[in-house]
């Protein structure tokens, strides 16, 4: 744990600590929303990995993530949700459909940061709560609705083709989706018509 202040941390070497001591995984947690920059960085770094390889260890801890989505630092935002978006593949509980507003709303954050991860991030969700997956697929074309620039728009398109690109193979209106994709071959953002370009040649 004295090495979490280190800039050449490996958080490897804290991963399977974290896991099988309750006091060290609090302690992680915790320092989420630590002031020092370099701990609370370490601290995510280890906490993201167990949530995308052990995501029962941190379900219990819901609640905090959740709270952290609601927090005024966007950093705090972000990995609330990073985090939460790896716990909906155990999501036994159905914890995620009572939040779905509130995580959903962020593609809306005053934040592009914010809303580009969120965007990232609902193909993961989709994936594994078909019930969700219309709802994820219209607030992933809902972009433009959003108060956004055109510029900041553009960029964050990028990661909603990122997103489709989880779950594209079970959505079920495919042709409104590849409508909204062949519409960004136009876009001003380089990295988005790229990516629409290789979406679009992936399924052809």
């Amino acid at each position: 744990m004295q090495n979490l202040n280190k800039k050449d941390f490996e958080p490897e070497s804290l991963i399977n600590k974290a896991i099988e001591d309750p006091k060290i995984l609090a302690e992680l947690i915790n320092n989420l929303i630590a002031k020092a920059e370099t701990i609370r960085y370490n601290s995510h770094k280890v906490l993201l990995i167990i949530s995308q390889n052990k995501p029962e260890v941190l379900y219990p801890h819901w609640d905090f993530f959740v709270d952290l989505l609601k927090s005024q630092n966007n950093f705090h935002k972000v990995i609330g949700i990073q985090i939460l978006a790896n716990l909906t593949k155990i999501d036994t509980k159905n914890k995620f459909e009572d939040i779905f507003d509130i995580y959903c709303n962020l593609l809306d954050a005053k934040s592009v940061m914010t809303a580009g991860h969120l965007a990232a991030n609902l193909g993961t969700i989709a994936k594994v709560k078909p019930n969700l997956r219309d709802k994820l697929t219209k607030v992933l074309l809902s972009i433009d609705e959003t108060h956004h620039e055109i510029g900041r728009k553009d960029l964050i398109k990028a990661y909603i083709i990122e997103s489709f690109n989880e779950f594209f193979n079970e959505i079920e209106n495919k042709e409104e989706v590849i409508k909204f994709i062949k519409a960004q071959l136009q876009c001003k953002s380089p990295k988005t018509r790229k990516s629409a370009e290789k979406f679009l040649k992936n399924i052809i």
